[in-house]
């Protein structure tokens, strides 16, 4: 079991998964505000990798220790696959979570069902202190509904809806999310990661 493992964001939302998801894998996870970090690492990659691991490099460096950081994007096919990197900012800088729902509801307004196919991507990028870097990748496919759905979850979950469960992922508990969605998928190639990182395999 790995001692420290910092986590590279302060999202609540995303650091209660991780606290669940990598519970067996570090004594430890802390978060930036733990450490009285409060860089903040601009995500102006092109690609999920590229944010990812731009922050977990960032932070590794400042802090010492072996850091995880992801980086999750939505792509909706009708869309040409936006907003993919631009997720967090598709309604700009300082949008809210309504905000980037209700914008993405409007470019898909008129959309038939069949057409409203989308998946979740995570790109997770763990790196040391000296700047080695590894990925664990995630996808979950979905739809997107034509209003919001659920209190659960957060950024674009109330409209990202799962047909095998009829459900929208901000409707599922947090053990059900954890286990199907793409940050779960990728946090479970964590362990591997990580062995390979201190060099255990």
């Amino acid at each position: 079991m790995l001692p420290k493992l910092l986590i590279a964001t302060n999202n609540r939302g995303k650091v209660g998964e991780y606290r669940y998801l990598l519970d067996d894998l570090a004594g430890e996870l802390l978060t930036p505000a733990d450490l009285g970090i409060h860089t903040e690492v601009m995500e102006t990659g092109d690609t999920l990798e590229d944010n990812a691991s731009l922050k977990a490099v960032a932070l590794a460096l400042e802090s010492k220790l072996i850091t995880l950081a992801d980086d999750s994007g939505l792509e909706v096919d009708i869309l040409g696959g936006e907003p993919g990197p631009f997720s967090a900012r598709y309604a700009g800088e300082d949008a809210s979570d309504e905000d980037r729902i209700s914008y993405l509801l409007s470019r898909m307004n008129g959309v038939p069902w069949t057409m409203r196919t989308a998946r979740f991507v995570c790109v997770i990028a763990l790196s040391t202190p000296e700047g080695k870097v590894e990925f664990c990748y995630g996808e979950c496919p979905g739809l997107i509904t034509l209003e919001p759905r659920g209190k659960k979850g957060f950024g674009y979950d109330p409209v990202f809806y799962l047909p095998e469960l009829d459900k929208t992922m901000a409707e599922l508990p947090m053990e059900v999310k954890n286990r199907i969605s793409h940050r779960g998928v990728a946090a479970r190639q964590v362990k591997d990661a990580l062995n390979r990182l201190i060099g255990n395999g």
